[in-house]
């Protein structure tokens, strides 16, 4: 296996190529659903029932979806879920997308991940996103509300390992969420992916959908900030990666609606997972027209004068707004400050 060097941030584009992005209107990447289908049931997902899969959009109106994207400058596009693995166009659709010269990322439970999927995911250097929450089989099955979850994960990660992941090449990362069940293991977890190699791509719980009724898994800004800077400090000590602590990704930032957007499987165009207000629907409007007329994306994008209270004033506000998912969710207003973020919660305790 070829080694590749640890470096601090795998998911996010240059400030200049954002900034630049944003200014023309232009995407550097999408994130898309295919399927909101999927045999996990995790408390904190917004997975619909089976009664709400309905009118999913077709094969043919995701390659057109793509090709908008691309046509609007994305070099990248995300696959989210439900669970793309389990989705029976998935290779298809990877092989269309590497036909365009366009780098794809998937994130997995790794249900559907055989010897021979993985060995088409590595043939088009897929990035893969494994969805893993803890070493404790008990605790990763509760998680992710599936009784085998954690051998699937497990036998996923085997199959990777084996088709060559991680390497120069081949991009792998870990997806875990942070929560009050499994805090206090994810700086093992952490550093054991550093050794591996593998992006370790830890987040805080937007609070929308199963997350709201399931209020044991969350984690309070404080000991977040402390969970935050115990990673920093294993990053900084052990692995020479040096990083300011921001909510709501550890060891990166998200400022994702400066250039991508997400579509659901329904063709409901939105700024991200959890701002969900749609923007306008593929099968009506083109997707260029839906961004360039979107005020939500337009206040978004001119932050530094829409956003309010503690987000707006704060000393990192270049190069953080909070989560918008969790501002959203949690007041209602898309442009509130972030009600997780440590440093708010410091400033509304002043006050």
């Amino acid at each position: 296996m070829n080694r590749h060097p640890i470096t601090s941030s795998h998911f996010e584009f240059s400030q200049e190529a954002i900034a630049e992005a944003a200014a023309k209107g232009r995407l550097l990447s999408m994130e898309i659903e295919f399927s909101l289908r999927c045999n996990f049931r995790c408390p904190y997902c917004y997975v619909p029932t089976k009664e709400q899969l309905k009118d999913e959009l077709t094969l043919e109106e995701i390659r057109g979806a793509i090709l908008q994207a691309r046509d609007l400058g994305a070099g990248k596009i995300i696959i989210l879920g439900g669970e793309p693995s389990i989705y029976p166009h998935t290779p298809e659709l990877i092989r269309f997308m590497s036909d365009l010269g366009l780098v794809v990322e998937m994130f997995t439970n790794g249900t559907g991940v055989t010897d021979d999927f993985a060995r088409m995911l590595a043939a088009h250097h897929v990035r893969v996103v494994l969805k893993m929450n803890s070493f404790d089989p008990a605790l990763q099955n509760r998680l992710s509300g599936h009784s085998d979850a954690y051998t699937i994960i497990q036998t996923a990660l085997t199959r990777l390992k084996a088709a060559g992941y991680p390497s120069e090449e081949l991009f792998l990362a870990i997806s875990s969420i942070i929560c009050r069940q499994n805090i206090d293991e994810l700086p093992r977890l952490w550093q054991w992916l550093r050794e591996e190699r593998i992006a370790p791509y830890f987040e805080i719980i937007t609070p929308q959908a199963n997350a709201r009724i399931n209020e044991w898994l969350f984690v309070a800004p404080p000991e977040l900030e402390k969970f935050f800077r115990s990673i920093a400090d294993i990053d900084e000590r052990q692995f020479g990666c040096t990083w300011e602590i921001q909510p709501p990704l550890v060891g990166n930032r998200c400022m994702r609606h400066h250039f991508s957007c997400l579509l659901t499987a329904l063709g409901e165009v939105m700024p991200c997972v959890g701002v969900t207000l749609p923007l306008g629907n593929i099968r009506q409007r083109p997707l260029a027209e839906i961004l360039a007329n979107s005020q939500v994306l337009k206040d978004l994008k001119n932050y530094r004068h829409t956003i309010k209270g503690g987000c707006r004033t704060c000393d990192r506000a270049e190069v953080c707004y909070g989560c918008r998912g969790a501002a959203f969710q949690m007041t209602g207003d898309y442009l509130a400050s972030d009600p997780l973020c440590w440093r708010n919660c410091r400033a509304d305790a002043r006050s």
